[in-house]
């Protein structure tokens, strides 16, 4: 007999295995439209109707003498004006003087100050405050930028508050969120630096306006021109502004 001889059976090629899905090419980031500049002219015109829009602006901080102004703007960093007025009156009345406040321990002005945020920092910025007011300017405020910025706690931003609202000296601008964000909104810088955003403001605008530009824009931030959602629809600014139609 003869051995059957094996067959041999052809193997079947292994399925192939599916290509990798190539991932999706990922769309571009929409580009951000910077907004233009305000045309000639338009800085009186703003002016005017902000005016006109707020004929009461004001620094909403309480105060009656520019001792309370200074340790009121020295609270507000990093806090509502509200929340500071309802803190200053126990701070006041327990420290009536500047040499009251530089004599104070530092745990009890912190216990004061502490709903304001960031009091411990804020409390030795006003017991410095305090100490240096009398100990350089026998407990007065002086009414100069080169002597205010040196005192503890107290920057340009500060300084021009107290200049311009105690004082009634426009020396500068007051530049904040709200004044820095409007400013560019409104095409009157593209400057984000807030010493270069004051710097451009005080060429557009003429001195005696500066610390009611300042009390205009910061009413119109806050009611208004929203960071998130500014109501460009109801804005009285929207014919002149460059940026009402942009997105955000």
């Amino acid at each position: 007999m003869t051995a059957r001889s094996k067959q041999t059976v052809p193997k079947q090629p292994a399925p192939k295995k599916p290509a990798p899905k190539k991932p999706a090419p990922k769309k571009p980031a929409p580009k951000k439209v910077a907004p233009k500049k305000a045309a000639p002219g338009q800085a009186a015109r703003i002016y005017r109707e902000l005016v006109a829009l707020y004929p009461d602006a004001h620094c909403e901080l309480d105060f009656e003498s520019p001792y309370q102004l200074l340790a009121a703007t020295i609270l507000s960093a990093q806090c509502t004006d509200k929340r500071v007025n309802m803190t200053t009156p126990q701070l006041f009345a327990a420290y009536p003087t500047p040499a009251d406040l530089a004599a104070a321990r530092p745990e009890d002005v912190e216990a004061i100050v502490k709903s304001t945020g960031f009091f411990r920092a804020k409390a030795r910025s006003l017991i410095g405050m305090a100490s240096a007011l009398t100990d350089r300017h026998g407990g007065a405020v002086p009414p100069r930028m080169d002597d205010l910025v040196v005192l503890p706690g107290v920057g340009r931003k500060t300084a021009n508050v107290v200049l311009g609202n105690a004082f009634g000296m426009n020396v500068g601008m007051v530049v904040d969120t709200h004044v820095g964000r409007l400013a560019v909104r409104l095409g009157l810088t593209t400057e984000t630096d807030p010493l270069r955003v004051e710097q451009a403001l005080m060429r557009l605008f003429p001195a005696e306006q500066w610390t009611m530009l300042a009390h205009l824009l910061i009413w119109h931030g806050r009611r208004v021109c929203d960071a998130r959602k500014p109501r460009c629809g109801t804005c009285t600014l929207a014919p002149l502004c460059p940026s009402a139609q942009l997105p955000g």
